[in-house]
């Protein structure tokens, strides 16, 4: 999609704005939290519960992203001329900080009214839940992506929550627990989604140096950030990989795991060999991808 000649606060700003890539990693959790629910229940679940779950992940992604556009704009973190990756609608101008306000104000306000009827299916326990998804979407942006805490809340938000909830909420009422497949799943899911973040911090790893961002690439450096980078997707492979063998019908099953290595493994190397600058954005794009065939291989092995 050209980003050019975009007019202030239009369709195609809040578009761009919304991020409709990142949605891919608010989809996976839920996805494979209801295929485990579909495999346990014997081939059914609810239904209900599962859209709500699916809108409401989709709602706080975009939530998510306008408040990473709104509070990064505002510490100058997104101008042009220090940016590497895709531009941001506030700092571009695509959308003005008052009206991004604004949409942070009603996106909130929409995940919350989407996720609340999961009472009826969860009880008042997924209260808790959901108020930590919203409190914890502000925080990562204005502080705790500045300590490091990055990969942790994305294997927690990304892998833990979104799988184990979607999974309790949609299973019926005899089925309400966390087996260790459903808990193992999650992780893996959190490891995978997060090579999507380590390579967005690899790229910025510079910028995010002298602005005082210790993520835990600038940590660690560019050469073990790019191992965490492979090791991150192994794990989550090897994790998904333990699911299946333990629970597949046809020994065959697990096989279909083995997609997702490849395509990793390529996106490893050529980050690898770009190193650094705006042309990692095609290992990001790359890394998009792969976490949708992680989702859809991952699935395939549950299922079969």
């Amino acid at each position: 999609m050209k980003e050019t000649n975009i007019k202030t606060n239009a369709f195609r700003a809040w578009l761009l704005a919304s991020r409709p890539k990142t949605l891919i990693g608010a989809a996976v959790p839920v996805m494979l939290g209801m295929a485990l629910a579909f495999n346990h229940g014997t081939g059914s679940f609810d239904v209900m519960p599962a859209i709500l779950c699916l809108l409401f992940a989709f709602v706080m992604q975009i939530d998510a992203n306008f408040v990473n556009d709104y509070f990064d704009c505002i510490k100058g973190n997104d101008a042009s001329e220090i940016r590497l990756g895709p531009k941001r609608a506030c700092a571009e101008g695509w959308v003005t900080l008052p009206a991004m306000k604004k949409a942070i104000i009603f996106t909130t306000a929409v995940a919350a009214f989407v996720g609340l009827p999961l009472i009826f299916y969860g009880g008042y326990e997924v209260i808790p839940v959901g108020l930590l998804c919203i409190v914890f979407c502000f925080l990562y942006t204005t502080k705790l992506s500045y300590l490091g805490f990055g990969d942790v809340l994305v294997l927690v938000f990304f892998g833990l929550v979104p799988v184990c909830l979607t999974y309790y909420v949609v299973m019926p009422q005899t089925g309400k627990n966390i087996p260790l497949d459903v808990f193992l799943t999650s992780l893996a899911c959190g490891f995978v989604i997060d090579t999507l973040l380590i390579v967005n911090n690899y790229r910025d790893r510079d910028n995010d140096r002298h602005t005082g961002k210790l993520t835990l690439i600038v940590r660690i450096g560019e050469r073990w950030g790019a191992r965490f980078y492979l090791f991150s997707g192994l794990i989550g492979e090897i994790l998904m990989l333990f699911v299946s063998l333990n629970n597949a019908v046809h020994t065959w099953a697990p096989a279909v795991l083995l997609g997702y290595l490849p395509v990793h493994y390529q996106s490893y190397i050529k980050m690898r060999k770009i190193r650094q600058g705006k042309a990692l954005n095609k290992v990001l794009g790359q890394t998009a991808r792969n976490i949708l065939i992680f989702g859809i291989v991952s699935m395939l092995a549950i299922l079969l």
